[in-house]
């Protein structure tokens, strides 16, 4: 197995939890995600409904959940692939029921090929039937996923039922993690630390932008991680200006940074980290100067990350800090900051922090207090275009009941280690 799978019993308490939060006389229905297409019968690689994962631990395509609080205790079906000799012969074999039920600690495992005729017979007694619809999934684009697409199919059957959506249930669910969920994540920071540590070694003037990202995957795929949890961004230069700079086919020139925001993929569970590196292995007094204003940002932010605080209040604080910054910096005054406090969206225009889990940017509000075991990222950043300077620096931040945990503290980012980090 590419990974390490958590016990059943994860999965188990999470349903239980679900079905005692939904009305009576309900039925709730889950989908997977389809492999989604590129171009004609070609497909990118699977990616699981991060729902559906975190409901059974199933990472096929083609299943389905039903949990159904007409009886109390509630009642489950898994519905998995079958293998049948085309699929066995084309793609291997996919889990067996015993395998599935295994993994999921479901009792009752069927084949998703029987699926539609157990709705029926679920569904028709019920008052209320909950789906899943992430609201954030497919925003501005005619895409449309495949527990939309249920949705849709099951509302059309069932025209007389009350229809509710359980992402705010699973959300309040998965917003906290669980002690087995950060084992999980530990593992992809590792893994992300160690790509790290490759590519800085590795970094010098005269490579490409995409030998750096080739040479962190090396490491990710050698220790058992998938893919990257996201698209990795290796800036340098003016690149770093830009925030979600994904091309990564520039030249890293000598006496330029490159920004590095990057993380591996464990277990369906994200890692999320940006370091800012000298391309020539030294910092220059002013790379420096601003660096160490957004570290120092960094370390007093993180401070403010404990129960009770919201992200909003910790984005706030931040830009008050970075202004402070800025006058440092010379590159604004107090009197303008004053009269046009949006100076400061010039030069830090993104938030502070975002939820971390088997998303990138996972389920979350923002307005919402910190509560212990929450997982965020913490990511100040100063951007000086006329420079072609910009530095990010981001860690992934766990909150306790005391205070909180950086689970990135080992890895290099004082001025001093990362230099000598890069000597090595």
């Amino acid at each position: 197995m590419r990974y390490e799978k958590i016990a059943n019993s994860f999965y188990i308490e999470n349903r239980k939890k679900f079905a005692d939060k939904i009305l009576p006389n309900s039925v709730a229905v889950f989908s997977t995600n389809d492999p989604l297409p590129t171009n004609a019968d070609g497909t990118f690689g699977f990616i699981q409904n991060s729902t559906f994962f975190y409901l059974t631990g199933i990472d096929q395509e083609d299943g389905y959940l039903i949990i159904d609080k007409r009886k109390t205790p509630h009642q489950e079906i898994l519905f998995v692939r079958e293998t049948n000799e085309k699929i066995r012969v084309w793609e291997g074999e996919m889990l067996s029921k015993e395998e599935a039920s295994e993994i999921s600690g479901i009792e009752n495992v069927e084949w998703s090929s029987e699926f539609w005729k157990k709705v029926e017979h679920n569904l028709n007694n019920c008052l209320n039937i909950y789906t899943h619809i992430d609201l954030s999934q497919g925003k501005g684009t005619a895409f449309r996923s495949r527990e939309k697409y249920l949705t849709t199919l099951l509302k059309r059957k069932f025209q007389n039922k009350n229809f509710i959506n359980s992402s705010e249930i699973i959300d309040n669910l998965r917003v906290i993690k669980h002690p087995l969920e950060i084992i999980q994540i530990i593992k992809a920071i590792e893994i992300t630390n160690a790509g790290f540590e490759r590519g800085a070694k590795f970094l010098k003037s005269g490579i490409f932008e995409f030998e750096l990202e080739a040479e962190i995957s090396h490491e990710f795929f050698k220790r058992r991680s998938r893919n990257h949890a996201f698209q990795a961004i290796m800036a340098s230069g003016k690149n770093a200006c830009v925030l979600h700079y994904i091309t990564n086919n520039e030249i890293c020139k000598n006496g330029d940074l490159i920004l590095m925001d990057f993380g591996a993929e464990y277990g369906n569970y994200k890692a999320d980290m940006t370091r800012t590196l000298p391309i020539n292995g030294k910092f220059s007094e002013r790379q420096a100067e601003v660096y160490q204003s957004v570290l120092d940002v960094m370390q007093a932010i993180k401070k403010q990350m404990v129960v009770g605080n919201t992200i909003d209040d910790l984005k706030k604080e931040t830009q008050n800090l970075i202004g402070k910054e800025l006058i440092k910096l010379g590159l604004c005054s107090a009197s303008k900051l004053k009269n046009e406090p949006k100076t400061i969206l010039k030069y830090f225009p993104h938030g502070v922090s975002h939820h971390l889990g088997l998303d990138v940017h996972d389920v979350g509000d923002r307005k919402r207090p910190l509560e212990a075991g929450m997982l965020l990222t913490l990511e100040p950043g100063i951007y000086i275009q006329e420079e072609n300077l910009g530095i990010r620096l981001e860690n992934d931040v766990l909150i306790t009941e005391n205070g909180n945990e950086d689970l990135m503290e080992g890895i290099p980012l004082e001025i001093v280690e990362i230099e000598n980090l890069m000597k090595k």
